[in-house]
């Protein structure tokens, strides 16, 4: 990887040489690329130096008369790799939301996003090819929050310019076809897919902005029902081709901009040294491979033994204690449904159990 401010520098050389040239003032590619980076370098204190000459550049800009001329150089999109490639994934930590997938994005070069809907192992099976222009792949089962990540991974992500469904769309969710009304119709007032058949299709952590982002960054690509891999790779490959049609040159690229999806809070986790004590009392935790069962002591914190619970499963004992009132801290709860999993996994695969202090 090379050094951010060699990067800056290479990405100014490219731009300065561009918009000394009166075609580039007139030209959409310039233009656009010009103020994708501004978007970007503005939330970056790294990239002040990158910003403020960008900013200069743009007040040379003149009416644009053509989006692009098709040059055989192409200095704004030689510019955009770079930056894509080199500073924009590695800074924006993408793949914004957690999922199932399989992310491969390198900057350019993969505009395919895939969803491979309810075909979980068709995902797998994409991920170990990696076909070129594929840039992220996973399932997508549910019509609500699953058509949610798909979009904020999508719009945070401007080097995705198509979103391809395959494999088989999950009966009720239907979260294929979800996604093809959504992109077709939006939302209505109450943040509803218009059109979409599935059971509750209410995209209640997505804004407008977001959703109209995505409306108009992709292009949503139907193979919905089709689960053979050399068909699947043939269009990725098909469409990954289709960015550079412009100018016939992979130097080309039309980037999306980068949306401002919005943030939700992300908490660090930290260890608490000494929890709280539960006044309810304190449990042993004895699991009985001979009986294939779980012995539960409850004691008060003078040590007198309150009640014994049963159980053949880490759930029915939690569930007992918690549904009898026996365990008043949530920290507490917690930590006896992590040790009684533990003494149910001591069962079945035969290790021996040892309780750890709470």
């Amino acid at each position: 990887m090379r050094n951010i401010r060699e990067v800056q520098k290479s990405i100014e050389y490219e731009l300065k040489r561009g918009i000394s040239l009166e075609k580039c003032k007139k030209c959409g590619c310039m233009k656009d690329v010009l103020e994708r980076i501004r978007s970007f370098s503005l939330r970056d204190e790294n990239l002040t130096s990158l910003y403020k000459n960008v900013n200069e550049w743009l007040k040379e800009i003149k009416t644009v008369e053509y989006k692009c001329l098709g040059c055989n150089y192409c200095y704004p999109a030689v510019a955009i790799e770079m930056f894509y490639s080199n500073i924009f994934i590695n800074k924006n930590r993408w793949p914004f939301v957690a999922g199932d997938y399989f992310a491969f994005c390198e900057g350019t070069g993969c505009p395919v996003a895939v969803s491979t809907l309810a075909s979980v192992e068709l995902a797998n099976k994409l991920a170990k090819i990696k076909p070129e222009g594929l840039c992220i792949v996973g399932k997508t089962e549910t019509e609500n929050i699953g058509v949610e990540k798909v979009v904020r991974n999508i719009i945070t992500n401007p080097t995705i310019k198509y979103l391809l469904l395959v494999g088989k769309d999950p009966e009720g969710h239907w979260s294929g076809r979800t996604i093809i009304s959504l992109w077709k119709n939006g939302v209505d007032d109450d943040m509803k897919v218009k059109g979409s058949p599935g059971k509750r299709p209410v995209l209640k952590n997505l804004t407008v902005k977001d959703i109209e982002a995505f409306r108009k960054q992709v292009l949503v690509v139907d193979m919905i029902g089709e689960e053979r891999i050399d068909r699947i790779v043939d269009k990725i490959k098909e469409l990954s081709k289709r960015v550079y049609e412009c100018c016939g040159d992979r130097t080309c690229l039309h980037m999306g901009e980068v949306s401002d999806a919005q943030e939700i809070p992300v908490i660090s986790a930290k260890s608490v040294v000494k929890p709280k004590m539960d006044k309810a009392g304190y449990f042993v935790i004895i699991p009985q491979p001979d009986r294939k069962i779980i012995t539960v002591e409850h004691y008060s914190y003078d040590n007198k033994l309150l009640r014994v619970i049963e159980g053949e499963d880490a759930k029915s004992i939690y569930m007992t204690i918690i549904n009898n009132g026996w365990v008043t801290e949530l920290s507490h709860a917690a930590y006896l449904g992590a040790e009684l999993k533990k003494a149910e996994l001591s069962l079945k695969l035969g290790f021996k159990y040892i309780q750890d202090g709470a």
